[in-house]
């Protein structure tokens, strides 16, 4: 008997696996080749400038909040969900630290504190979302409003001025062996999401929803709890982005973050994510945040304005929507 399946040839079956290993591989490196590009593109533009350690660095250093927001926002978009409340968690979130650290907690529990109103704030979408059965969109929409509006009165519309402690050196240069915590913050934080995703059973519940709800629940999965963890998880990260952010900004900003949630969505969608759900990859998120970064960078450097840099991010989103588009075709 043979082991060809039916309606196949042996040929067929040599090929296909080749073309899908290739079309897996040009997916998972599609992300690198393109910072590569983008680097090689402006170092020629820039010669002087843009390929230096200094600029590596600034890059870094501003791809860290994105970053860190972005692996939060991962599990979401795997799971086939939503969250552009980002930006206003940051935001609650900076000017809850502030107010944290100038009531004389120690900076340690500001800052968890802070990570705690992230988390409190992802609780919220994810119950909205799961018992009250709300589309993810229209509720973060909406709580992309209520919390910009929370972190407008804990501020009273005003920056809020922190007492100086040791937060307020979480990004910057020379505090740290090579690199700034923030980004040894980023590095620990991508290691343990990606063994999370790949070898927990929660990182393959998370896959499951995404690639077929109805399928999960009838494989016993707890759809509604494990989709309550997905925002809270979500919620903690954008936590800690808003205590990286404070300590960038040394001070509580309730405007902060504003384009946040879509360059984060963006830079999941480039390192591989899906919109449609089921498919992501944390590390393709961390080099979607610096392709991103890099790409400000250089049009800085070439004197694009404010308005032009505004533009080439939508054009960044809309395109990172065609390619997930264009790996994931819809069925006809």
């Amino acid at each position: 008997m043979s082991d060809t399946p039916q309606g196949t040839t042996p040929a067929e079956r040599r090929t296909t696996p080749r073309h899908f290993d290739l079309r897996r591989a040009l997916t998972m490196l599609g992300p690198a080749i393109g910072l590569v590009a983008v680097c090689i593109l402006f170092s020629v533009l820039r010669p002087r400038t843009f390929p230096t350690w200094a600029n590596a660095q600034n890059i870094i250093l501003h791809s860290v909040v994105v970053g860190v927001a972005a692996i939060g926002t991962t599990p979401v978009i795997i799971s086939a969900g939503i969250d552009i409340s980002i930006g206003a968690t940051i935001a609650v979130v900076t000017v809850s630290v502030a107010l944290f650290v100038n009531a004389d907690l120690s900076p340690l529990l500001a800052a968890l504190g802070g990570i705690g109103v992230g988390a409190a704030c992802g609780l919220f979408n994810g119950t909205c979302i799961t018992w009250l059965r709300l589309n993810p969109f229209i509720v973060t929409l909406g709580t992309f409003l209520a919390f910009r509006g929370v972190a407008d009165e804990l501020s009273h519309q005003q920056a809020v001025a922190a007492n100086s402690t040791w937060l307020n050196n979480l990004m910057a240069p020379g505090e740290a062996p090579l690199l700034p915590w923030g980004v040894w913050i980023l590095i620990i934080l991508v290691i343990l999401t990606a063994l999370m995703l790949r070898y927990t059973r929660f990182g393959r519940h998370i896959f499951a929803i995404g690639s077929n709800e109805q399928t999960a629940r009838l494989c016993g999965i707890a759809v509604n709890r494990t989709k309550l963890a997905i925002y809270v998880l979500a919620g903690a990260f954008s936590g800690v982005a808003g205590v990286l952010m404070f300590s960038n900004l040394t001070e509580g900003d309730p405007t902060t973050s504003a384009n946040t949630p879509l360059t984060a969505i963006a830079a999941a969608v480039i390192g591989g994510a899906s919109l449609t759900g089921g498919q992501g990859s944390i590390i393709g998120t961390v080099i979607g945040s610096v392709l991103i970064m890099t790409l400000r960078s250089g049009c800085t450097q070439l004197n694009f304005s404010q308005g032009g840099q505004e533009m080439l991010t939508g054009i960044i989103i809309i395109l990172a929507v065609l390619l997930d588009r264009l790996r994931n075709p819809p069925e006809a």
